[in-house]
């Protein structure tokens, strides 16, 4: 079986919805199994007006928390969330379409107060047949307009042919003085066998770097501290690696497009083994980051196999005819 995609929850509850008030939405949804690649939110909600003026609904999302079979796969928790004047991208989104998730939402100037967006996150995860437990939990930061009415729905993609697990791990949080430190950023061992980690997120508290000039050095990867700007240079973000939808605004219902996201960095660190990964971080002012390791481990190519037996029913009505006779 090819690609296969399968609707497993959806709402019109506006209760669960983001709105001009802190909110969350925490479901339990019941899913077939099969190799799923990738898990996705879809939204059409509209707004009593503009609901991030500058930015898409990905600005909202606080926290995000898939657990799957009682494992916790992905939590992702954001640094910052920006709804006012300041116009870019969200961490949330920064991180998913770096990492080979995807998040858009569709541009529309003549209904800024209705948003039509995907969430799409990686996960890789080779579930039994039968079913599935799936616990997921959004935590929305408060919006600038409250929600009039909507629809949210949770899509699993089945696919046969994916070829890694992604576990986004509960974040390092580090207070950082004017000052360079060392931190130490824990990579848990509780992961799918052969996991490494293939990139470390770092999310400031607000939009803004507040590194000094030595950076950041990953003692595993470099002997001197690298600048902000390089690694920028290095994964992308540079090439006019950022899009997001600036509030529904832009003439001809175009993306924007951005060359950094101040406050958040992803850094390749090319598959990481062994234990935690140790930083030097050099600060210019005291602030707290996220340090969030993103873990990838090979998968297999198929499903896994369904609930079966696996001892054998014997009959033989040749031998059932003789047993008991004289022999």
């Amino acid at each position: 079986m090819g690609v296969r995609w399968t609707k497993i929850e959806e709402t019109s509850q506006t209760g669960f919805m983001p709105t001009d008030a802190v909110n969350t939405w925490s479901t339990g949804i019941n899913a077939p199994g099969g190799l799923v690649d990738t898990l996705q939110l879809r939204y059409d909600l509209t707004f009593a007006d503009t609901p991030v003026p500058n930015g898409d609904i990905s600005n909202l999302v606080d926290n995000f928390r898939v657990i799957l079979n009682g494992e916790v796969i992905y939590d992702f928790n954001a640094g910052a969330t920006y709804i006012g004047a300041t116009a870019g991208p969200s961490q949330f989104s920064y991180l998913m379409n770096h990492i080979g998730g995807r998040v858009v939402e569709d541009p529309n100037s003549a209904a800024a107060k209705t948003r039509v967006g995907y969430f799409n996150i990686p996960l890789g995860r080779n579930t039994p047949q039968g079913v599935n437990r799936y616990e997921i939990i959004i935590n929305w930061a408060a919006s600038a307009q409250a929600i009039a009415s909507g629809s949210m729905s949770y899509w699993l993609r089945f696919n046969p042919n994916a070829q890694k697990t992604t576990t986004v791990v509960p974040a390092t949080s580090f207070l950082s003085a004017v000052a360079q430190e060392q931190v130490v950023v824990r990579v848990p061992m509780n992961v799918p066998k052969g996991s490494v980690v293939t990139a470390l997120a770092i999310f400031n508290d607000s939009e803004d770097d507040q590194y000094g000039s030595q950076g950041i050095r990953i003692n595993q990867l470099s002997d001197f501290g690298i600048p902000i700007s390089m690694y920028r240079s290095n994964n992308g973000d540079s090439l006019n690696g950022i899009m997001w939808n600036q509030g529904s605004t832009t003439p001809g219902d175009t993306q924007s497009f951005s060359t950094r996201l101040s406050g958040a960095i992803l850094i390749p660190v090319f598959g990481l083994t062994g234990g935690d990964i140790v930083c030097s971080v050099d600060s210019d002012t005291a602030t707290t980051r996220r340090f969030i390791p993103i873990m990838t481990a090979p998968i297999g190519g198929k499903s896994n196999d369904p609930v079966r037996q696996t001892q054998a029913q014997v009959t033989n009505t040749a031998k059932a005819t003789l047993d008991g006779s004289l022999q």
